[in-house]
């Protein structure tokens, strides 16, 4: 089992100084190996190049410019040409499924923040000593980095990664693990329904509700990009309150990123058997498509597009996607079961008789069965669907 620790550094001037200029010039080394592609499409009959040709030159690269390219790692500059292969591989891949395809852009220092190590001791070197009470990581041309070690790392470090954000420092680390030991059996089942006015409806009744920190911090984020907005390019100003922008953006990721981590683990330790709705996120944020008019060429009738915008960012603020990879990663490491159902029509279908109608929904929270007449919370009726297909799909599965 993999795990991954993000960590805080607390690097030195000079070490920011030299971290900094290591993501400039890996980012370079991205730029320059994406120029090559382009030009050899363009002008030498449509030649693709690949990562093993660009891999090759990386010896006669770090040769010819030693103060930029050969300081650094050189299993790290591999990392950044396989992370632009990967990029042309899905942009490939949007292209044949008829997808907008997105083809991978230049990337400017400041949207540059993460350079990879993929083998601990190759250019740099994770030290986390019982005796020493400071943690440090090493890293080739940067010197020993002290870590803020809030946890202690379990397994064998596989990979390193260092990542900027803002003016903070981090190190990222992925561990092997050995299988750990489930938790005791509670003998529970449940199935969650997402929703927006609760955050989830479980079958027992029970409700989460919605913490809204991307609504909570609206005014605040409003009133921080309009300042942005009136400062001038390249001054001082403008670089603190690009950095305000920032810092309340962080801060509303980490609310979210703490709110799920809380409800995942509650759930866990609670079931043994967690049911969800397969849910298609991108599929539910996407915008309507315009109608154009028939009777006046060029213009459009209404699409509801203002509303569907509104209904788009509270499904985003509310973190679903987020909150079910945070589920199923400590349902695995709990030794739990969570099984993901097709949503379709479980807030209609009646957990009593099994009728499906759309009237069984009245409102948005109201369910009311018109054969009958069984009425309860719209959400926990869903969520009974959940765990009930949920259960089905189990034990097809087992059998």
């Amino acid at each position: 089992m993999i795990r991954t620790y993000k960590f805080l550094m607390r690097p030195t001037v000079g070490q920011t100084q030299a971290l900094a200029e290591m993501l400039r010039d890996h980012c370079s080394l991205y730029n320059g190996a994406l120029q090559e592609r382009r030009d050899a499409y363009r002008h030498v009959s449509r030649t693709s190049i690949k990562y093993g040709q660009q891999s090759a030159q990386l010896k006669e690269i770090r040769t010819f410019d030693p103060e930029h390219q050969g300081r650094w790692s050189f299993s790290s500059q591999q990392a950044t040409l396989r992370r632009l292969d990967k990029a042309f591989a899905a942009f490939f891949r949007r292209v044949k499924s008829g997808e907008t395809p997105g083809c991978p852009r230049f990337r400017g220092v400041n949207w540059f923040d993460t350079v990879d190590f993929p083998k601990d001791g190759d250019g740099c070197r994770w030290d986390s000593t019982p005796h020493d009470p400071v943690t440090r990581v090493r890293f080739q041309g940067v010197g020993h980095v002290k870590v803020n070690q809030h946890r202690p790392v379990v397994g064998k470090v596989k990979t390193v990664s260092v990542k900027r954000e803002g003016k903070r420092w981090y190190v990222i680390l992925t561990a092997e693990q050995p299988e750990t030991d489930p938790l005791p059996a509670t003998g529970s089942v449940v199935g969650i329904d997402m929703g927006i006015a609760n955050f989830l409806a479980d079958s027992n009744g029970e409700f989460a509700p919605n913490p809204r920190h991307g609504q909570k911090a609206a005014a605040k984020l409003e009133a921080a990009q309009q300042a942005l907005s009136r400062c001038k390019r390249r001054s001082n100003r403008r670089r603190r309150a690009v950095q305000r922008v920032a810092d309340l953006h962080r801060k509303v990721r980490r609310q979210r990123l703490d709110h799920a981590h809380k409800t995942a683990l509650d759930l866990v330790r609670q079931h043994d058997f967690i049911a969800h709705e397969d849910l298609k996120i991108r599929n539910m944020v996407r915008t309507p498509a315009p109608k154009p008019d028939p009777d006046q060429p060029g213009t459009f009738l209404p699409n509801g597009a203002a509303a569907k915008a509104g209904l788009n960012k509270s499904i985003s603020d509310a973190g679903w996607g987020v909150f079910l990879a945070i589920l199923n990663a400590k349902a695995e490491s709990a030794g739990r079961e969570v099984m993901a159902v097709d949503p379709r029509n479980t807030s209609r279908r009646c957990p009593a008789c099994g009728n499906t109608a759309k009237e069984n929904r009245p409102t948005q929270e109201k369910f009311h069965c018109q054969e009958c007449d069984h009425q309860a919370h719209a959400d926990t009726v869903g969520a009974l669907n959940v765990l009930r297909a949920g259960l089905v799909r189990r034990d097809a599965r087992q059998g």
